[in-house]
């Protein structure tokens, strides 16, 4: 979603924690923290690795073991082979009387050692099944006879009944490509947008970098990915979100929408109630491991280790450096209502508080007419001005106000009570969406606390959305919880005829907590600057949000294509025809396949795309030819997008290895020219997760709307985009107002454009509408 933004943006800062002193240790000191900062993460979760380690086997299979050991020694037979003997005779002698202990004894650590040599094997040969990655490169719709062995034998190994984290411990570590592979596919990436004179001024520091620096640093990533859980997704986390000092507003936040027809009531408070109830639901149910682990192919498990911090979770902001504080538990949530915070407790008497109950303690906080303190109002645009600002002030704020302050970092998450309304109206929908969507990613720049995990937000007419921040997780995990949140909150809780949560209210709750913030004279400037940053950052964000709905996956389908690579070979007709040029353009997929793996970029301008789009703004091209051209764009696409899951992509590896260069302070021209390029299209698809939770048939408007980000680049665009169903797709685009080349509804125009043009080459696509040229449709 909003990591193009961050990846374009990263300086990389080595320095240490206090910023004083620069990093003297070589680059193995820094693959030793990693390695340790792994290890860390594994003794935390120690509870769970001991709930979970045992997966496939479970502990019931120990005590069936034992028994069976047991059986065999009072049949006189000894299945350990004499071991069992030796182990006996290992143990202290107690005396005659207790003999038979010491068999027992024996035997249970017999079985135990046997168990976990059994576990141990079942691992190591889901390890070794999971590291196939052959059943990616199958054609559409086909599979060969390897990759069903495959399948049948991860189905033999895999276990049943899997908890969350169950599969941890056997993913594969994610691979460090051959230098050499992705040093020529980044050559063959920027091909299409360089001139010739560039791209062999390019290719020759390219090839300088292979002959005197590539191997040693190679060596070194090589070796973290031995030591470390994986090679590169702490460092991400660390130089692309919590080392940059930009503004997390529009730059590393994004936000996700409500059904876009419906809303399920129009009561403020209720909707927060359900809304709020189900999320702490999701909350029980991850406390628990009871969410099940994602599967692709209902096979292949992906990595969990992100769902660990959705909640109760802040972006601490430091001044070289921020770092995120998890909680282990919460039992609140803090709540901004026209300027003033309060805190509302979720539980009494350690139980969750039912939504009628959660729906009255929002009401309380409506009909609460006590003004805002001043400066208290616009107190949260200092979250969303530059990190090393935010941190100055907030040592000031932290001793004087510091129960507030903790109130609100230390809650499950943020609620903001919107005090107007949102979502699609009728007199205007085009403008309402496009509203709607700014509303989220920005708001007014003072109503979010954007260092959350994330925020609720409850528009005063019922409608829903939510306000991610962006270093914790990427996008398919607040999407998963979104989902849950919708379905649940709307299907299972419900409301009642009047509008109001099912069930009673509880007279018998204290108010919800005023908070009160003690604001020393010294940060009011502060606060009033960031105000102003945040409002201008604000004001120059340009949203588009449109449904197209001419077809939609279905569609595709049957033109028995990869929906995703349809989309994103018709976004390159669209942007050409908007800007008349190509540019590099970056599409985030997941790395999940790998331990603790998050996204790699899949640059799907090529050189397949590029002719496919000269093809259609020529007028002596056929429509034959033209999708030939666009099959083989589409394919391409594909075989880019399946080698970024494998570990084989471009962009992760050639990071890394800069990152490792800084260290080493080791000057290399073709690393910094990959660092300043520039992504004038940051693209992202936002997957439908747990489609079994809506039913798109009956009630096809009750299905996400998706959700969007900010551009990457001051003169480029965000487009993000969603299946919703089978028939409609979900666009949304961000651009900015200062820029004189872009604009969101014009390249929403062209999208729509492009993909009826692209459709019109299918046979099943003829009713739509003719191929238009860029020159005809150009008004």
């Amino acid at each position: 979603m909003a990591e193009a933004h961050q990846a374009v943006g990263f300086r990389p800062s080595l320095t240490s924690d206090a910023g004083e002193v620069e990093l003297g240790a070589p680059v193995l000191q820094e693959i030793y923290l990693s390695g340790l900062r792994s290890w860390k993460r594994h003794l935390s979760r120690f509870w769970n690795d001991f709930l979970t380690g045992v997966f496939p086997a479970s502990p019931l299979s120990w005590l069936f073991l034992f028994s069976a050991i047991q059986l065999a020694s009072f049949l006189q037979l000894d299945p350990s082979l004499g071991l069992m003997e030796k182990i006996k005779e290992s143990l202290p002698d107690w005396g005659g009387q207790h003999h038979r202990l010491r068999g027992v004894l024996a035997a249970a650590m017999f079985a135990s050692c046997l168990w976990g040599a059994l576990i141990f094997t079942l691992h190591v040969a889901l390890r070794l099944l999971l590291s196939y990655h052959g059943w990616l490169l199958e054609p559409h719709g086909g599979m060969s006879s390897p990759t069903k062995t495959w399948l049948a034998l991860v189905r033999i190994f895999s276990g049943r009944h899997p908890m969350l984290f169950s599969y941890q411990r056997s993913l594969p570590r994610q691979p460090v490509p051959s230098v050499q592979d992705t040093v020529r596919k980044y050559l063959e990436s920027v091909r299409p947008v360089l001139s010739d004179e560039d791209f062999d001024w390019t290719a020759g520091l390219a090839q300088e970098f292979l002959k005197l620096q590539a191997s040693l640093l190679q060596w070194y990533l090589q070796l973290k990915s031995w030591w470390a859980s994986n090679y590169v997704s702490d460092w991400w986390e660390e130089f692309v979100y919590l080392r940059s000092r930009n503004s997390l507003m529009v730059n590393s936040n994004y936000y996700m929408m409500d059904f876009l027809y419906v809303t399920p009531t129009p009561v403020q408070a209720a909707r927060a109630g359900n809304a709020v109830h189900a999320l702490l639901l999701y909350r029980h149910r991850l406390d628990r491991q009871e969410i099940l682990p994602t599967l692709l192919m209902g096979m292949r498990p992906l990595c969990s280790a992100q769902y660990e911090k959705i909640f109760n979770t802040t972006r601490i902001p430091g001044v070289h450096r921020d770092h995120i504080r998890h909680l282990r538990d919460s039992r609140h949530v803090a709540v901004f209502h026209r300027g003033r915070f309060f805190r509302v407790g979720t539980h009494s008497q350690s139980r969750l508080l039912s939504p009628r109950a959660l729906e009255q303690q929002f009401q309380r906080i409506l009909d609460d007419s006590s003004p805002a303190c001043p400066h208290e109002e616009h107190l949260a645009a200092l979250t969303a001005a530059p990190r090393d600002t935010w941190a100055q002030v907030r040592r000031s704020l932290k001793t004087q106000a510091q129960e507030a302050l903790e109130a609100v970092e230390g809650a499950a998450f943020f609620v903001s009570l919107d005090s107007e309304p949102a979502g699609l109206t009728r007199e205007d929908p085009a403008a309402s969406l496009d509203a709607y969507a700014h509303a989220l990613l920005a708001g007014r720049g003072h109503d979010r606390w954007f260092d959350k995990s994330f925020s609720l937000v409850v528009f005063s007419n019922g409608k829903l959305g939510l306000s991610v921040e962006h270093s914790w997780a990427d996008c398919p995990i607040s999407g998963h919880m979104w989902e849950f949140t919708l379905a649940t909150e709307c299907f299972q809780l419900g409301y009642s005829a009047d509008g109001h949560c099912k069930g009673h209210p509880d007279p018998s709750l204290p108010q919800p907590q005023r908070l009160h913030w003690d604001l020393p004279d010294k940060i009011h400037l502060s606060i009033s600057l960031a105000l102003r940053a945040a409002k201008t950052l604000s004001g120059n964000i340009d949203c588009h949000v449109f449904p197209f709905s001419h077809f939609g996956k279905s569609f595709i389908k049957r033109c028995h294509l990869s929906s995703d690579s349809f989309i994103q070979t018709a976004l390159q007709l669209a942007h050409f025809r908007d800007r008349g040029q190509f540019c590099l353009t970056y599409e985030s997929t997941m790395t999940r396949l790998f331990l603790e793996g998050r996204t790699e970029t899949v640059r799907s301008c090529t050189r397949e795309a590029c002719n496919f789009v000269r093809a259609m703004e020529d007028k002596e091209k056929t429509d034959a030819q033209c999708l030939a051209l666009f099959r083989l764009a589409v394919d391409k696409h594909q075989a880019l997008l399946k080698a970024a899951m494998s570990g084989q992509g471009v962009d992760r590896h050639l990071f890394a290895l800069y990152i490792v260069s800084q260290f080493l302070h080791l000057q290399s021209p073709f690393l910094d020219q990959v660092h300043s390029e520039q992504w004038q299209l940051a693209t992202s698809q936002i997957p439908v997760q747990q489609i079994h939770l809506f039913d798109v048939h009956n009630y096809p408007d009750y299905v996400s709307s998706g959700g969007g980000f900010g551009p990457a680049d001051d003169h480029g665009y965000g487009v993000s985009y969603m299946f919703m169903g089978d028939d409609v797709i979900t666009f949304h685009i961000s651009s900015k107002k200062s820029s004189t080349r872009t604009d969101s509804r014009r390249l929403g125009q062209r999208i729509q454009d492009a993909l009826l043009d692209v459709a019109t080459l299918f046979p099943e696509g003829q009713h739509l509408k003719r191929r238009g040229l860029g020159e005809e449709d150009s008004g």
